[in-house]
């Protein structure tokens, strides 16, 4: 089954639309304070929503679901813990950092123990999201390959530079408001996935 060309264009649009929108914000992003904080102006309604668009992601959609039908439920008790953690985080570290005014953990690590702390922490993160960016990435190539008839280093490429455009452009407002919008998008298809999978169940059933 391949896309037909208007499916195809759809994607090509969202992609350019996604990497053009961080420009909209590039007249903004005079400053390292403006490109990092956003001017620290963003709605906190709006910072959840991005958050929670950026733990969705193909992992929820395809490989969770997946391990779910092969085997067990067992990876949900894991998400059981997100929402005390979420509670900790946002009933004392949120208004820790807003009080120091610091902008970031690794500069209060730096300031606190001293360059090795934030070298290490930095170090440490970016090696967990390069391993989990990764896996999102070729997760989410697996079915635009078949769909696309593209082959995955190809999409790879282009995801890859889409997902750096943006940031790179808009700094932190453009990340945060392109993830609204994306977590909308997420939480629209799967309620739509979900009544349709609802309704395609119940059709033996039916008189």
């Amino acid at each position: 089954m391949r896309l037909a060309s208007v499916d195809i264009a759809i994607v090509g649009a969202y992609l350019a639309g996604t990497a053009l929108f961080g420009l909209w914000f590039l007249r903004r992003t005079r400053s390292a304070e403006r490109f990092m904080a956003a001017g620290r102006s963003i709605p906190g309604w709006a910072v959840g929503l991005t958050l929670f668009g950026s733990y969705v992601s193909s992992i929820s959609f395809l490989a969770l679901p997946g391990k779910a039908f092969d085997s067990d439920w067992s990876f949900f008790v894991f998400s059981l813990s997100l929402p005390p953690a979420a509670w900790i985080a946002a009933r004392f570290f949120v208004p820790f950092y807003r009080a120091s005014g610091e902008v970031s953990s690794y500069h209060h690590l730096e300031r606190r123990f001293g360059p090795w702390a934030r070298t290490y922490a930095v170090v440490c993160y970016l090696l967990t999201m390069l391993a989990r960016t990764g896996s999102v990435m070729y997760l989410l190539t697996l079915p635009l390959a078949g769909l696309l008839g593209w082959d995955i280093p190809t999409i790879i490429v282009l995801l890859g530079i889409v997902m750096t455009a943006y940031p790179l452009l808009g700094g932190t407002e453009a990340v945060v408001w392109a993830g609204v919008g994306q977590t909308i998008l997420l939480i629209a298809g799967a309620l739509v996935c979900f009544l349709w999978a609802s309704g395609r169940a119940s059709w033996p059933f039916r008189g």
